[in-house]
């Protein structure tokens, strides 16, 4: 059931670069023509569709200063990708593109005021159909327990790093110490490689994915460590 987040290194929002951006068609069909799997994130437009992007707010990868959540798909159609000729794909998408050639590990996006049940059932409504190797993960714990009471034949994890950043107090504590991991029994665990040696990373006795590694040193550095690797800027062995 779970041995695609172990079989091969995972591909970063794809294998951008070179004028390929991150999360784009471009990244995920050179991907899937590598015969990688595919780490990739989705959160919700304003008139809640299940788009592929990472960042809350759209400055860094198109120049404008909206954020996605306050964007209808239409709205977000009409940017580019770091100037390339490449849009914000929706989810739906992806799905078709990819059609089960690779695996894919869906992370959703904490989004500020979007409940657990919307974001899970939203999620599990568009994967409803869909035929291809997948797993789920969040930084946010509830969005995990929220989709696997609704898809319990999906592995689903909790991402994690000691580097919580604007994250303060209570949500900073749980982004380090996995600490609702009881709560929601994830199957796996997705921690930063910088911080790998976390108590909370230590401890846990399934699945450890390690993320980002950007060299293939890192990489067989970190495969001492963890089941796996999520990485960007080189193309592993």
């Amino acid at each position: 059931m779970y041995e695609f987040l172990t079989a091969k290194p995972i591909a970063h929002r794809g294998l951008h670069g070179d004028g390929v951006p991150e999360n784009s068609v471009a990244a995920f069909r050179a991907a899937i023509e590598a015969g990688f799997p595919i780490e990739t994130d989705v959160r919700l437009s304003a008139d809640d569709r299940l788009v592929v992007f990472h960042d809350d707010d759209l400055l860094r990868m198109t120049g404008d200063e909206r954020s996605v959540g306050e964007c209808t798909v239409s709205q977000l159609k009409h940017l580019r990708l770091e100037g390339a000729d490449e849009q914000i794909p929706l989810l739906s998408e992806l799905l078709r593109l990819v059609a089960g050639r690779v695996p894919l590990l869906i992370e959703i996006k904490n989004m500020d005021g979007v409940k657990p049940k919307k974001i899970a059932a939203a999620l599990a409504k568009a994967l409803e159909n869909y035929r291809g190797e997948f797993a789920v993960q969040s930084f946010q714990p509830f969005y995990v327990k929220a989709f696997k009471k609704l898809r319990r034949d999906v592995p689903c994890g909790v991402l994690g790093t000691a580097e919580a950043g604007a994250a303060k107090g209570m949500k900073a504590f749980t982004i380090r110490t996995l600490c609702f991991n009881f709560s929601v029994r994830p199957d796996f665990v997705s921690y930063r490689k910088e911080d790998f040696e976390q108590r909370s990373v230590r401890r846990f006795k399934k699945i450890r994915l390690a993320w980002v590694v950007r060299s293939p040193k890192e990489a067989e550095d970190m495969r001492k460590r963890a089941d796996n690797v999520i990485f960007e800027g080189f193309l592993p062995e």
